[in-house]
């Protein structure tokens, strides 16, 4: 028997400090949800580069949420554009009816009205056709430069949409400015004596902007139906263009959910706290410090019999 050192109680007293850390920690695990760092530290280092990783998944997805409200707004006003250009097509086959000049002069009066309101929508700095302070229809990034009515035409508008360097799309939305001379299309004439093809010439110089701007085509213009319908054929191409666009930023979109959810889960099983198994754990902990408990005490007890000795 000795008194100096009670190895007994040592014994049980280091039983009883790993038990009250193991419940500490079964608390901690189930009031957080989380494992502990020094539970898994290889694990604590790959679930962090997941957490960046989801996070940068969860903007690039909001981002595609956002380039498909662009080419939502964006294919909006491309149908008033189409509405507009159909009618002119209507007004310049109704002008070449049975009409007469005051006739053509109300036909013309609507005519250029069409021509100003897509010019409205589309043109200077105060275009309508905008998202989110960005120019839809005047090329380039829709960004305005300081000096001049003009839009940074260096690069186009690009969308990071994915989570990882240079994951980007660049948006290519057509240039509808009255300014823009780019070709839409060519007008062929034919003459004929009798049935006999004696002479054709091909035109190819319609430009966008001699379709809207209403100095240069009226609904008294040469060939104006024939110009128009390449109008019809421009605008359609460029709404086919924004809907395919967004059919690839849908279908992006979908991926980076897909991509979002399975990183979500195995992130989960490396950080996340089985609390069933873990809720088994914890009174496994808490009996076994109430039992250490009481045995610390009979532990502390043993020297007492030494006095027995001494009489």
């Amino acid at each position: 028997m000795r008194i100096n050192n009670n190895d007994t109680a040592f014994s049980v007293w280091s039983s009883y400090t790993k038990n009250v850390t193991g419940m500490k920690a079964s608390m901690s695990r189930l009031s957080t949800g989380t494992i502990q760092n020094t539970d898994d530290p290889a694990g604590i280092g790959i679930s962090e580069r997941m957490r960046a990783q989801i996070k940068g998944t969860t903007m690039a997805r909001q981002n595609t949420d956002n380039t498909i409200s662009l080419f939502q707004t964006a294919d909006s006003w491309m149908q008033k554009i189409s509405d507009n250009v159909a009618r002119m097509k209507t007004l310049a086959t109704e002008a070449q009816g049975i009409t007469s000049a005051a006739d053509k002069a109300n036909i013309q009066t609507e005519f250029k009205s069409m021509q100003d309101e897509i010019t409205r929508i589309t043109s200077q700095y105060t275009s309508a056709a905008k998202f989110n302070g960005i120019y839809l229809f005047r090329g380039g990034n829709g960004d305005a430069v300081i000096n001049g009515d003009k839009v940074d035409t260096s690069s186009k508008i690009k969308v990071q949409i994915g989570a990882d360097v240079n994951q980007t799309l660049e948006l290519d939305l057509k240039d509808l400015q009255v300014t823009n001379t780019e070709v839409i299309g060519t007008v062929h004439e034919y003459t004929y004596t009798g049935t006999v093809l004696t002479g054709s010439t091909h035109t190819g110089t319609i430009g966008w902007n001699t379709i809207i701007d209403n100095t240069k085509m009226s609904v008294g213009s040469s060939n104006v139906i024939a110009k128009i319908d390449a109008a019809v054929t421009f605008v359609a191409k460029a709404r086919a263009s924004i809907a395919a666009q967004q059919k690839r930023v849908e279908a992006s979109r979908e991926g980076l959910l897909t991509y979002q959810d399975n990183l979500t889960s195995a992130e989960s099983k490396i950080r996340d706290v089985d609390m069933a198994s873990e809720s088994t754990n914890f009174p496994k902990y808490q009996i076994l410090t109430q039992a250490a408990n009481a045995m610390l005490a009979q532990a502390n007890s043993l020297p007492n019999s030494i006095t027995q000795l001494l009489g």
